[in-house]
């Protein structure tokens, strides 16, 4: 639930753009919730829904790493944890972590249990608190996992990457190791309120990418050198077919359409 959308990395089911947590500056790295829910969550989801896992010899047994995928179903941010062969934290949608009552507490514990963290949508400073958070887990030697698309693809197609991802990855020189998902949507459609058994999923881990070669964070050209590695990586894992545009929500007004039409870098 891994994601850059509107100018920052974001990781959420729905690629929100960013956090406005009140403890935005300290991410809450997961504990044993998340201990006790690899423990079981994984194995028994490996059992029932069997995925195919490819190159986890690659990853980084430790120290920091990005894991920077395709974005196909809200289902990607359990497959890659369960499939990773090392704790794995992303920001979530903090509704998920807010309902009330026993179905409340039990969807806040699932995905604690599979390494998210909560953070608010918005834009500005937030969406430089949800950096922060990231960027501070990296620090601690974590693994953290983003979407560089932005927001999940609704026809299939693997979409530019924006630069967050990257710049992150600049700025806190960790390794990014492109996923390629394949199946997820299959498994779990737009909708569908469960995950099927009958579909089947890969997950692919490719080598990990030292973007550090482009240049510095604050190079815009390095950022989207960078980038554009990152998404040949995930495109070689995935096989999709390219787009070749920004997944970006429709324009309405002409403003927006303009704004859309004029170069400028999606972050």
């Amino acid at each position: 639930m891994t994601s850059a959308q509107s100018g920052i990395p974001a990781s959420t089911p729905e690629a929100p753009a960013a956090d406005t947590t009140d403890d935005a500056a300290a991410p809450r790295r997961a504990g044993f919730t998340y201990a006790l829910g690899r423990a079981v969550i994984g194995p028994l989801a490996r059992l029932i829904y069997r995925p195919r896992i490819e190159g986890r010899e690659k990853v980084p047994a430790d120290g920091p790493v990005i894991f920077a995928s395709n974005h196909l179903s809200f289902i990607d941010s359990v497959a890659i944890p369960v499939a990773a062969p090392r704790p794995v934290h992303f920001l979530a949608k903090s509704s998920y972590f807010e309902g009330h009552g026993i179905a409340g507490a039990a969807k806040k514990n699932f995905f604690q249990a599979i390494g998210a963290i909560p953070v608010r949508r918005g834009a500005g400073q937030a969406a430089l608190d949800a950096l922060d958070q990231q960027r501070q887990l990296l620090d601690e030697g974590l693994a953290v996992a983003l979407y560089p698309e932005g927001t999940r693809s609704t026809d299939g197609r693997l979409y530019k990457g924006r630069t967050g991802v990257a710049f992150l990855a600049l700025q806190t020189g960790a390794p990014v190791v492109p996923v390629g998902l394949i199946g997820t949507d299959k498994v779990m459609p737009k909708g569908a309120k469960l995950p099927s058994i009958k579909q089947r999923v890969t997950v692919r881990f490719g080598d990990p990418i030292d973007v550090s070669v482009h240049g510095p964070a604050s190079s815009g050209k390095a950022r989207r050198l960078a980038t554009d590695e990152i998404m040949a990586g995930i495109h070689a894992l995935s096989e999709q077919e390219l787009a070749g545009v920004y997944n970006e929500p429709t324009a309405h007004t002409p403003i927006e359409k303009i704004k859309q039409a004029l170069p400028h870098e999606r972050r």
